[in-house]
This record gives C-alpha cells, structure tokens and sequence, in this order.
C-alpha cells in the first residue's frame, strides 16, 4: 500500500524559521536544516533568510544536480500544503535545466589561464619597477600597476569563489587563498560569507550587507529608520554624525572608494580573529599574513616616504575603480525592507540588479559582472558565458514583465550618485527641522 503523504501548513513551516529550528522547502519537501546551518559551506546566512520557506529556485541557483540526492538526508517526511509555482520561477528553473544539458556550467573557456598570466606580468612590472628602477614615475607607474593587479586579482577570487575555476577543489581553493589573502589581503572566507548573504538577499536594506554602510552611506531613506542588519547583528543608528556624513555622500563616494579597501582588510581580521565558525581559519591568517608581509617590505624598498605614500595612495585609489564598479551594480535599483522570499526570489534578483552595456573587448575590465542580472540568476555560470546567456534572461525579462535594466558605465555613475544625492537632500530635511524657504532652497539644492 502506498504511503499516506504527510502535509504541513505554509504557516507552520514559518514557525521553524531561526538558528537552532530551521526548516526549508525545495520543491514542495521540507527539510529540517537545522544543524546543516552551522556547517554549510555558503555559511548560515543564506539558509537564514530564507528560513521557513520555500528555497527551490535559490537552491536551484547555488548547487549542481549532484547535490539534489544528498538531501534525502534533511527529509522531515513532510510536504508543503498547497506547493505552487509562479510561471516565472517555472521558466527560471527550466532556463537553468536547458543551460546544464548544454554544459554552459562546465565551458569555462581560457579566461581564467589568461588572466592569471596577465597577472602574473602585472606583478612581476610591478615588483621590477620598483626594485629595479631609480626613476620616480616608475615607481608611481608601479603604485598604480598594483591597483590594477588587485582589480583582476579580485575577478579571479569571485569566480572561484562561485565555481571551481580550476580542474579539481584543492587547486582552486589554492587560487582562492593565493589571490585573495596572500595577493589582494582580503579573506576569502570573509568574502564568502559576505558575498554569498549579498546574492540571497538582493538588495534587502536589513539583510544584504552590501548596502549596509552606515553611517558613511545610505542609498534609502529608509535607512533613517535605525534598521537592525541581520547579517552584522547590530544596529544601524542615524543619529547626527550618520546624518552629517549622509548629507554630503554623493561628494564624498569617489574619495571613499579611493579609500574603501581599508575596511575590507579591517573586515578580515574581524572575521578570522571572531568566536564565528570559520573554515580553514588557520590557513586563512597565514595567507593575510603573507600579504602583510610582502606589500610593506615592497613599499618599504621604496627610496623615501614621499614616493611610499604616493605608491599606496595609487595602489589604492586604482583598485578603488573595482569597488565603484561593485557599487553600480546596485545602489540605483529598487531596495526593499525585510527578508528575502523564496516565491519572488527571480524578481528580486531582476529588480535588485543593473547591468553595464560595454563591447566585448571590455569584459576583461568588469570582470563579468557588467552582467550583473545574469550573475545573480546563475551565480555558478562561468563569465565567458554570461554575455551568451543575456539574449535568453532578456527574453525571460520581457515575457513576465519584468525590468531588465542596463545602462552605460558612464549612465551607471551618474545615477548612482543621483541616488545618493536624493538621499544625502532627505537627511539634510532631517536634520534642519527649520521651514523651508528660499533661503533654505538655495542653500541645500545646490549639492
């Protein structure tokens, strides 16, 4: 006799939404994650937003077919009452089904063989510049160099991050490490734990932390509210020194960026040297240490500190250009308040995200991420593929009336900063409670 199907309610499911009782549904079975959370590779983050329903197309996004069949070992025996499918997430997984028998996951291309030799040239010009050369601009030439090789350095650390880059999980966690801590100083581990909360979360003010910079930066008003961020555990407060610093954001966006890998090194440390589960944490330390060690014997070869200073101020300025680019992907579309949901997860994705229109021969330079859309649909396609696969998200877009937004690189920062702008005027109305007059007009319009 077969066996009677056991039903919970969408309702019930919801109650086992938190660290420590944490079920899920993919496909209409629900899963009791609960201790898988502490030992998930993407980190707790994801499966915590996502807690108390369903997480089929998330699920879809992030693991191979392989993977469907370890499930069975998180089954509760129970299914969702009253399972449906939009027709967008209908036509998003089957997208994902047609990329897979077409092997696009797997075609990888010589992207990655290239770039780690482009590379490899920008750090051996940079180290011979200022080892063997006696000219200033040489060394300034170098500084900048420097900044470009992190630009690429970062590229590589965010696909093998995604996918393995490499032939086999060892040597891509080596390229892991080696571009991202030993190269760049910047944790791997952190990066994922960050980047993978970021994906989920699309564009959520209190659960992506990609839009959580207070008190340096709001891209909403309603940030102004003291959200709580559930992915850094604290309080976002706007009080007067947020207020100031809001008010002038759309001034002071390019300086800060210049500046903006001072709290990604600062962010590192913090994870590694937290009470947090942390994998591979000893490997980790050593690979920030690395950097820690050859960046400042390098600059210290440097013949006075003049040029010193100007070599980490280009180093840094330049690789500045990456986190503006890391900012226009996001900063101008819709935001929202809350966790993400599983049943609009396609639609979040679409309207959280803005692409880059660029010719070809300017992939290198974004990195693949002027497919923004697209990466966040199918986080695990390789980014020689992204530019292929755009036509058919287009088509998805269209027939479900959902916004496909692109703009230029020039358009991007101009609407970015129109972004901060808006905001950095409604903190200032905030923060001068005085009756608007004409005055006030020519005072507070001009920025």
């Amino acid at each position: 006799m077969a066996e009677t199907k056991r039903y919970i309610s969408k309702e019930e499911l919801k109650t086992h939404s938190r660290d420590g009782d944490l079920w899920i549904s993919i496909q209409g079975k629900v899963y009791n994650v609960s201790d898988w959370a502490k030992v998930h590779p993407g980190g707790s983050a994801p499966l915590l937003s996502l807690a108390g329903q369903d997480a089929t197309d998330a699920f879809v996004a992030y693991h191979p077919g392989v993977l469907w069949s370890r499930l069975d070992d998180f089954f509760t025996g129970f299914h969702l009452e009253d399972y449906a499918v939009s027709e967008a997430s209908r036509d998003y997984r089957r997208l994902v089904y047609e990329f897979t028998k077409m092997g696009l996951f797997e075609k990888k291309g010589h992207g990655v063989f290239v770039t780690l030799c482009a590379m490899a040239v920008m750090f051996s010009a940079c180290i011979y510049g200022v080892l063997g050369s006696d000219n200033t601009w040489v060394h300034l030439a170098s500084g900048a160099l420097m900044g470009l090789f992190w630009i690429q350095s970062g590229w590589i650390g965010h696909d093998s991050g995604h996918y393995q880059v490499m032939m086999n999980r060892r040597l891509n966690r080596f390229v892991q490490v080696l571009s991202g801590n030993c190269l760049a100083g910047i944790s791997i581990a952190w990066w994922k734990w960050n980047h993978n909360a970021h994906h989920i979360a699309c564009n959520s003010l209190d659960f992506d932390p990609d839009l959580q910079h207070m008190p340096v930066f709001a891209v909403s008003s309603k940030l102004f509210s003291s959200l709580t961020s559930y992915f850094y555990e604290r309080k976002m407060n706007f009080d007067c020194v947020a207020r100031f610093l809001v008010s002038y954001q759309h001034w002071t966006f390019y300086p800060v960026m210049c500046v903006a890998r001072l709290n990604l090194f600062a962010q590192s440390w913090s994870l590694l040297l937290s009470k947090r589960r942390v994998r591979y944490r000893a490997q980790e330390i050593l690979g920030l240490l690395v950097f820690w060690i050859w960046y400042p014997l390098l600059v210290s070869c440097l013949p006075n500190w003049w040029e010193r200073v100007m070599f980490v101020v280009l180093s840094f300025s330049f690789t500045g250009i990456q986190h503006v680019q890391f900012c226009l992907n996001h900063f101008s579309s819709s935001v929202y308040v809350g966790p993400p949901s599983g049943n609009d997860w396609f639609e979040k994705q679409t309207h959280g995200s803005l692409d880059i229109s660029c010719s070809s021969w300017m992939d290198w330079f974004h990195g693949g991420l002027q497919f923004q859309i697209e990466h966040h649909l199918f986080p695990r396609l390789p980014r020689n593929q992204l530019r292929n696969v755009s036509p058919f998200v287009q088509e998805l877009c269209k027939k479900h009336n959902l916004p496909y937004d692109c703009a230029s690189f020039w358009k991007a920062n101009v609407l970015t900063l129109a972004t901060l702008r808006t905001a950095a005027l409604q903190a200032r109305d905030l923060a001068n409670p005085i009756p608007k007059n004409l005055v006030w007009e020519a005072v507070n319009t001009h920025g």
